[in-house]
């Protein structure tokens, strides 16, 4: 009997999350990352006092833009390509082979999350930001890869019982 080895790969275009989740992550993390900044700039202000005053509103939308590519890239590289959103909604960054993202693939990520329009970049459908698409990168939907892997796992079964 000849089977199609298509079913041995899993399609991760099924997988992708959607524009929603990616939205929801979005938020949780912006809502996650002025949390740590709030405390970074309090914890500043304590041992060093005065030296927040001299920061214009340019300054400061520059240091927390850089802060927050280096924050959320350290977030993705501890929990292997997952932020505190993507660990909410059940979604997960990773190359575009299906592998886990490494630190290197984590920095790129959120430095050019730092681009300015970079979200507007997210508005199409599927969901391919710019940081996702110039790191080759993409965010999976957790459930979904399983029902891909169970597909896979169930497809392996019955051909290693046929042959």
């Amino acid at each position: 009997m000849d089977f199609n080895n298509n079913y041995q790969e899993i399609d991760l275009n099924y997988c992708r999350a959607s524009s929603g989740k990616r939205f929801a992550n979005y938020i949780i993390d912006v809502i996650v990352f002025y949390i740590i900044l709030f405390g970074i700039y309090i914890f500043i202000g304590i041992l060093i006092p005065g030296i927040l005053d001299g920061i214009n509103d340019l300054l400061d939308r520059l240091i927390a833009m850089v802060c927050y590519g280096f924050i959320m890239c350290l977030i993705e590289a501890v929990s292997r390509g997952k932020s505190i959103g993507k660990l909410i909604t059940g979604t997960k960054a990773v190359n575009l082979d299906g592998s886990e993202i490494d630190f290197g693939k984590a920095f790129t990520r959120n430095m050019i999350r730092v681009i300015p329009f970079n979200a507007i970049s997210a508005l199409s459908n599927p969901c391919d930001p710019w940081h996702d698409r110039w790191s080759d990168t993409m965010v999976i939907d957790e459930k979904k890869m399983a029902l891909q892997t169970q597909r896979v796992d169930l497809f392996d079964s019955v051909k290693n019982q046929i042959q």
